[in-house]
């Protein structure tokens, strides 16, 4: 026997049907955000690989030869001083 079939007075009892409806709703709210538990950290730990991937492959292209001595170049010819 459920709680609800316990309540005679019609008006209690609508209140009682009221309340428990209620109650299995923000349970299936619960149970709606928990599946999104979570989320903004898995968020962030993908970020975090892909900026620590882009990190890696910047520092393989500045170590190759051929941007070492373009940024040497450029760097020396800031360096310079007009006219010497």
């Amino acid at each position: 026997m459920l709680l609800v079939d316990r309540v005679s007075d019609r008006a209690l009892r609508a209140y009682v049907e009221q309340a428990i409806l209620a109650q299995h709703r923000e349970e299936d709210v619960d149970r709606h955000d928990s599946w999104e538990e979570g989320s903004t950290t898995v968020e962030y730990a993908v970020g975090t690989i892909a900026a620590a991937g882009f990190a890696a492959l910047l520092i393989a292209i500045l170590k190759s030869g051929a941007v070492k001595n373009a940024l040497t170049s450029i760097i020396q010819s800031a360096l310079t001083v007009p006219g010497s």
